[in-house]
């Protein structure tokens, strides 16, 4: 007896074992969520000439927030869509008080963000991909000559493709990086009195590079 139940346990073990194998390995399909982290830089874009060298051009900071998506795998690609919240520590300099960045000093604000991917798996760990979407974007205006935020902001208009590279760690929990560019061609002002401008063009860029922890479901 004692040894028929060690054999059912021997067969028991090397069947279930593939099974083991199988859902320990990535699957890059389903819901996920991640945290974000990297370099974000805005400024003029490519149809002003700013190119003088004593104007405020650009702000670079800190890119902060947090993401989500769902993928669905197709057998050699991936396709998804997906949507995140950022935050920026990038402001104007306090010394600089005129620009041709286009809305004098400003401060970084949240950013949304909604899109699709696709890619290709370059192994079974390593998915490659693009992506493109609808961004929407806030410039606080700041005080004077200080660092305070006031009650009116740009609220600015564009679209996002980047291009990134995800590796999965194991089953559940992912790495990527990636490059984002933005253009935003449509802006509006909120006043401080909660009254908003009539839409308006403008030429801003954005560049972006980040890096991404995440967990899929």
């Amino acid at each position: 007896m004692r040894k028929l139940m060690v054999a059912t346990l021997l067969a028991g073990a090397t069947v279930a074992a593939p099974a083991l194998a199988q859902e320990a390995g990535p699957t890059f399909t389903g819901p996920r969520v991640e945290g974000i982290l990297g370099y974000d830089h805005t400024g003029a874009g490519s149809s002003v000439d700013n190119d003088n060298g004593s104007d405020d051009q650009k702000i670079d900071g800190l890119l902060y927030g947090v993401g989500a998506g769902y993928d669905v795998n197709l057998g050699s690609a991936v396709v998804g869509v997906e949507g995140e919240w950022t935050n920026s520590t990038s402001k104007s300099n306090r010394r600089d008080l005129t620009d041709n960045f286009g809305f004098g000093r400003v401060k970084q604000g949240r950013d949304l963000y909604v899109g699709a991917r696709a890619g290709i798996l370059a192994d079974p760990a390593t998915l490659v991909y693009v992506k493109g979407g609808y961004t929407n974007t806030k410039l606080k205006v700041l005080a004077g000559d200080t660092d305070e935020t006031t009650d009116t902001a740009f609220k600015l208009d564009g679209w996002r493709i980047g291009a990134g590279v995800e590796r999965a760690i194991n089953a559940k929990t992912f790495a990527k990086v990636e490059y984002r560019y933005s253009k935003y061609e449509d802006a509006h002002i909120n006043f401080a009195d909660g009254s908003t401008s009539s839409e308006f063009g403008i030429d801003t860029d954005r560049h972006q590079i980040v890096g991404s922890v995440g967990w899929r479901f």
